[in-house]
């Protein structure tokens, strides 16, 4: 009885390990018979959230995991490297026109193939390495430190973004926000100091203006009465022209009749001036007889006004012959 108790113990924690191995494989991910090769990765800078057994993505499929993590310090430099050895599922990995093995993951760096550290989960800070082409990013390798085929490392956005705020001068932007504040800080005494009187000013300001402003309301009403009166007598002028213009206008076409027979008659009387003034009608002759006994005569009194103004005793005498 106490042999068949042990022989079922020993049944279910055999039970167990085999559910425990089929869980590992099956939720680790783990291609214990798979094709599948090593690769180096080597890191500079902090690679914080990363772990033996983390998995190692393409554009978010899943090609490898991390194996081993190990740090190298090399004396002379003073620098310290961090290749960490991933193994890649070669048959999540299928590549048209496809090279030999060795060759695969030389010819994609070639073509631009580079890792990165990235954050999985800000809670747990658990971490993966991604992989994807980037040729603008130089290929370091380190064949010193490995001899595996190297897929180049490069630095992550959140990275870059650290080393940014690490290079920013805060102690300098800490002395000068804190001058800042002391010029608000002097800045808000002056104002408690000289706001009074300022909302004094303003308050009497604001009285004037109200008062200018009835003033302008008043003005503006009165301004309004007149333009009103004004219109209403426009109005009033212009209806009595329209009345003055439809009565005058029977006189108005008579003294324009009146004034074309005027003309007429006029044009006539020309004509007739015209006509008697001819080169060869006869009064014209006559008046041009007339004309030169004048000059005639004008120019004997000329003379004879001459002769008395050397000699005033022709008026008693008279010319002698």
């Amino acid at each position: 009885m106490k042999a068949d108790k042990q022989a079922w113990v020993g049944l279910f924690v055999l039970g167990g390990a085999i559910l425990a191995v089929g869980a590992i494989l099956l939720f680790g991910k783990f291609h214990l018979g798979s094709n599948s090769r090593r690769y180096a990765i080597v890191f500079q800078d902090s690679i914080s959230g990363l772990a033996v057994g983390a998995p190692v993505n393409f554009r978010g499929v899943r090609v490898g995991t991390v194996l081993s993590i190990v740090l190298e310090f090399d004396p002379k430099t003073h620098v310290a490297y961090i290749p960490v050895m991933v193994t890649m599922f070669r048959d999540n990995i299928h590549v048209f026109k496809q090279d030999p093995d060795d060759q695969v993951v030389s010819n994609l760096v070639k073509r631009g193939l580079r890792a990165e550290i990235n954050q999985v989960s800000f809670v747990t800070g658990q971490s993966e390495i991604d992989l994807d082409f980037d040729p603008s990013t130089p290929a370091n390798f380190h064949p010193t430190i490995t001899d595996l085929i190297e897929i180049p490392a490069k630095v992550s956005d959140l990275e870059q973004i650290k080393q940014q705020i690490t290079q920013l001068p805060l102690r300098e932007l800490a002395d000068n926000a804190l001058a800042t504040l002391k010029t608000v800080h002097q800045l808000g005494d002056r104002l408690v100091d000289n706001l009074p009187a300022l909302i004094t000013s303003l308050q009497t300001t604001s009285d004037h203006s109200q008062v200018a402003l009835d003033e302008a309301a008043h003005a503006i009403a009165d301004l309004r009465g007149r333009l009103d009166t004004t219109l209403d007598s426009v109005n009033r002028l212009a209806n009595s022209g329209d009345k003055q213009l439809t009565l005058r206008s029977a006189d108005l076409h008579a003294v324009l009749a009146q004034a074309a027979d005027t003309m007429g008659r006029a044009r006539a009387v020309l004509d007739n001036v015209r006509s008697l003034t001819g080169e060869r009608a006869g009064m014209r002759i006559d008046l041009e007889a007339t004309l030169r006994d004048l000059a005639a005569t004008t120019a004997s009194l000329r003379g004879f006004a001459s002769d008395v103004e050397r000699n005033p005793q022709l008026l008693l005498t008279g010319r002698r012959q």
